[in-house]
């Protein structure tokens, strides 16, 4: 633990606590500073200026990122018939129906995405007690309720990430690795916020975006100068 509290000491002196960095400049820092074994997540904080607890201030949607996450996204699929034969010829990690309800209540949740044809949603309803907390009901809204499941699983398969706002009214997403390019990473830090920033309720007054900051999953936060950030 004492050798832990040594790195972070050296990370955070590299960090200037008063400086907004451009977008970039964040990126290239949180890069450098990344120096665990594996390969972490560069990750985004959005602060937003909205109450989640109203109605019209929900913050929730999907962004493909073009250069990708990394990561190896496990998608379940509640498919009969063609749609499931489509979706596990798209390449989703499980596809079932009640077999496939009755294995998630038993405790096997090992997804990063389920998705569901419009007529499984009687089955996967009895799952809301479980998947809801983990905000992993498949929803309309987010494509994750469609006929088109060979698509929803492909997009999940290829770089599409969830965001959704949580209770103080900060939106956390990943953009890639600490292994992606500067160039890469910027482009889906600019993706990310684009889409954050169309998702913009109708409820939300003043000052939308207040706050942005970039890490990579071990390191500090680098506070990001939003006049600087193009989609804003």
């Amino acid at each position: 633990m004492a050798q832990q509290t040594k790195k972070r000491k050296q990370q955070e002196s590299k960090v200037d606590v008063e400086k907004l960095y451009t977008p970039t400049e964040a990126i290239k820092l949180a890069r450098e500073l990344a120096t665990s074994k594996f390969d972490e997540s560069i990750e985004v904080a959005m602060n937003l200026g909205v109450d989640p607890r109203h109605a019209d201030q929900q913050v929730r949607g999907m962004v493909s990122l073009p250069k990708g996450t990394g990561k190896t996204m496990k998608v379940a699929v509640f498919a009969k018939g063609d749609k499931a034969t489509a979706a596990e010829e798209a390449g989703a990690d499980r596809v079932g129906a009640e077999d496939l309800m009755e294995d998630m209540q038993a405790g096997n949740l090992d997804y990063d995405r389920i998705i569901a044809t419009p007529d499984m949603m009687g089955i996967v309803g009895r799952l809301g007690k479980v998947l809801g907390p983990k905000g992993l009901m498949p929803n309309p809204k987010l494509g994750t309720v469609t006929m088109d499941v060979a698509k929803a699983v492909e997009d999940a398969k290829g770089g599409q990430v969830q965001y959704r706002v949580e209770k103080a009214g900060i939106v956390h997403a990943g953009i890639g690795k600490a292994s992606f390019t500067e160039a890469d990473l910027k482009e889906n830090f600019d993706a990310l916020v684009s889409a954050v920033v169309k998702a913009r309720p109708t409820g939300a007054k003043g000052k939308y975006v207040k706050k942005i900051a970039i890490s990579s999953s071990m390191g500090p936060g680098l506070k990001v100068d939003v006049a600087e950030t193009s989609a804003v």
